[in-house]
């Protein structure tokens, strides 16, 4: 797995690393992270449950995202790789420098390779246009993307110009146990849920909004829709947490509407403490203005929240109606809808008691590391091209037939000359520049100079009756074994 955003920074494609990584070892594969170093954390470091997370030193420009270099990575990522015995190459999120480089020298040295996107983009301003060219640049030679909504999907298939049959969506998930309402029993085994005591007419009701402070995530909306929900509603308070560049405009609005005593601002808040922030209210407001997902708002539900969500992105498919109110993203109709909800939770007409439950039914990180197994098996070839893409000869599209087995150059070269006038002959010396990089690397610094790391011991792969133990001699064979496709780096 390997991406610019990783803990310590939190956030959605953070968790989703670090989850999918855990789940993916517990079915048996051995996993390892490579991120920028951050403040503090340099080198390797060993998180639970045996997953290794390598931080490269590298140059951050904004928002944790490293400085574009093309080719400096490639050395310390050969070493790596081959040091661990890499077999496929995971890369996450379209922002993410470290991302492309290593899908493109990953496909250099021969390896399968896998892409998530986690975001959405448009196709008209200057940043998006350049992103744009960037992914089609990187999916021109990639096995496979996964997207976390079929919204998402769409987006990326027209972004990178995509065959749809190398497109698999496979959404978030959340950690149910982690976010358990207050009405929940402390008793472990006891999952019968206590129902809340019901509001009445004067009762406070409270909102929370729990989200980084950008304008992509409507702040800017929220700053001017919470003055109007609170006039409106007198027995309304908000719990905002969350930091970025627009806190100092939301401080300033509390400060000139006088809002202090009802809007407890808390700031940024680690991501153990989102749920004890969470059960202290009854409303999770989310005015994001693009979103491919959204797993807060999976969380805030799975604490026995009613939702109100902007009607952007995949959000509308992450939960069902009688969970979430939308809105459109514009002021007067995220009042409009904040106020109905307010309304239905006073009239008691929502029962928030049994979200934990149907929250933990729909979303499970072992389901998604399932899913995300199968398209490792269909890109390695254990499973057939007929099954892994659902079609058939004669029944379907056929332009990703093959395409997967080939890594010779000249083969490469074609599909990154395709990709526009002038990007496809700068994208095609990009690739023999790299291509004779790795050539040099291989004559200066041979493979048998790289010492292989030490596996910690697998767990057996699930419906494997392979014992907990494994002889050290095994796995050395395993590691020189060119079969790996349970080496997910």
């Amino acid at each position: 797995m390997i991406s610019d955003f990783f803990f310590p920074q939190p956030g959605g494609v953070e968790s989703h690393i670090y989850q999918l990584s855990s789940k993916l070892i517990d079915r048996g594969h051995k996993v390892i992270i490579v991120t920028h170093a951050y403040k503090g954390r340099t080198g390797v470091r060993y998180l639970s449950n045996g997953l290794k997370v390598y931080y490269v030193p590298f140059f951050v420009i904004y928002r944790e995202s490293t400085m574009p270099t093309v080719f400096s990575f490639f050395p310390i990522f050969r070493n790596i790789i081959i040091r661990e015995q890499i077999a496929i190459v995971h890369g996450h999120q379209s922002l993410s420098s470290f991302c492309h480089e290593a899908i493109l020298h990953a496909r250099t040295m021969g390896l399968r390779t896998v892409f998530t996107d986690h975001s959405l983009f448009g196709f008209a301003d200057a940043g998006s246009i350049l992103t744009n060219k960037l992914l089609k640049f990187t999916l021109s030679d990639v096995d496979h993307v996964i997207c976390v909504s079929h919204t998402c999907k769409e987006n990326t298939v027209l972004r990178a110009s995509l065959d749809p049959l190398m497109v698999s969506v496979i959404p978030n998930a959340v950690v149910a146990e982690n976010f358990r309402p207050l009405s929940h029993s402390a008793d472990e085994n006891n999952q019968t849920p206590v129902p809340r005591a019901l509001l009445g007419p004067d009762d406070i009701i409270t909102i929370v909004v729990i989200s980084r402070l950008f304008y992509n995530k409507g702040t800017d909306l929220l700053i001017a829709a919470i003055p109007r929900i609170l006039a409106s509603h007198p027995n309304v308070r908000f719990i905002i947490a969350g930091s970025g560049p627009k806190a100092i405009d939301l401080e300033q609005m509390l400060e000139r509407n006088v809002l202090q005593d009802k809007v407890e601002f808390l700031g940024a808040v680690r991501h153990e403490e989102v749920r004890n922030v969470m059960v202290r209210g009854h409303i999770y407001l989310h005015p994001s203005l693009t979103e491919a997902f959204g797993t807060v708002i999976v969380e805030a539900a799975s604490c026995g929240l009613y939702v109100v969500c902007t009607r952007v992105g995949g959000i509308p498919e992450v939960l069902p109606q009688h969970m979430t109110t939308f809105a459109k993203p514009e002021e007067d109709d995220l009042v409009q809808a904040t106020g109905k909800a307010i309304a239905a939770l006073r009239s008691n007409r929502v029962c928030t008691d049994k979200f934990h439950e149907q929250v933990r039914m729909m979303y499970s990180w072992t389901d998604v590391a399932r899913r995300t197994e199968r398209v490792y098996n269909g890109i390695c070839g254990a499973i057939s091209e007929e099954e892994f893409y659902g079609y058939f000869p004669g029944q379907g599209w056929t332009a990703t037939r093959g395409r997967i087995n080939s890594f010779a150059l000249i083969d490469r070269l074609k599909r990154y000359y395709g990709c526009g006038i002038w990007a496809g002959k700068l994208f095609c010396l990009c690739v023999v520049i790299d291509f004779l990089l790795y050539v040099f690397l291989e004559i200066w610094f041979p493979r048998s100079s790289i010492d292989i790391a030490r596996s910690w011991p697998r767990k057996p792969t699930v419906g494997s009756t392979e014992s907990h133990e494994v002889d050290s001699s095994i796995h050395r064979e395993s590691r020189r074994s060119t079969a790996r496709p349970n080496v997910i780096y």
